[in-house]
């Protein structure tokens, strides 16, 4: 019989007392937990102590070579990369439990995430995003996309039934500065992939995002709130192509 493959939790944080209680708490049965933080004032470093995590601090170089270099840091040879906003229920706990514990072999899997949206999680029949989240270290490497890094592995992959959760955006306030922000991030990654045509994609691809979030990802199952989001995320990506257009139109004058 095969010993249980140990796993390491990876965390990065800044300031995330709010929500960092849920996420430790939900990853308890992990072998190491690694909190890699980058200068909270608040009371992150006195809950991670407190759930008896290893504790790194690093000035934030951004969000792909800070989570690289965390990843980097961790002891064992898979580790599950966390937001501190994100937390695992009891079903996919139990399911990562398993998997360690069945001579693991893949280079990396996959976890649907279930969302928050605004004042409720998704309905379970909506169709959720799934994420690369548990990697071989060996076979890893986090993208360069200045904004939406994500780990990448060399290898074989496959999907968990079970789904993560994340308590993101708790209003829409918070929910339309962010794709604000992202939406500014983005520019400099499109200019250099010589994106063409953005205001054409400004018109045109909105409305395709929405009836591909509010229909076809059933987003109307949460009714409200699902309508809301699908009408942000769109204008999220009316921001990407507008704001493109604005800065190659100031370059040509």
């Amino acid at each position: 019989m095969n010993a249980r493959e140990p796993l390491s939790v990876v965390v990065t944080t800044l300031n995330n007392a709010a929500t960092l209680e849920r996420c430790l708490a939900s990853v308890t049965f992990a072998d190491e937990r690694l909190l890699v933080d980058s200068g909270s004032s608040d009371d992150t470093l006195a809950i991670a102590a407190a759930h008896g995590c290893r504790i790194l601090h690093k000035p934030f170089t951004g969000y792909g070579p800070q989570k690289q270099w965390a990843i980097e840091q961790a002891t064992h040879r898979y580790a599950l990369l966390l937001d501190a906003d994100e937390w695992l229920p009891d079903d996919c706990q139990a399911e990562i439990v398993a998997l360690m514990a069945s001579a693991p072999s893949l280079a990396g899997w996959r976890i649907p995430r279930r969302e928050l949206i605004f004042w409720q999680y998704q309905h379970r029949w909506a169709r959720l995003n799934t994420f690369l989240r548990i990697v071989d270290r060996a076979r890893f490497r986090m993208s360069a996309s200045a904004v939406h890094a994500a780990p990448e592995v060399d290898g074989p992959t496959a999907t968990l039934r079970c789904a993560f959760h994340h308590d993101g955006e708790p209003d829409i306030a918070t929910k339309v500065a962010k794709v604000n922000a992202y939406s500014s991030g983005l520019v400099a990654d499109k200019l250099a992939a010589g994106a063409r045509l953005p205001l054409l994609r400004a018109i045109v691809y909105p409305p395709w995002f929405f009836l591909r979030q509010y229909l076809f990802k059933r987003q109307f199952l949460d009714g409200s709130a699902g309508f809301v989001q699908s009408v942000v995320g769109a204008f999220y990506v009316f921001l990407k192509y507008a704001k493109l257009h604005e800065v190659r139109r100031r370059h040509r004058r």
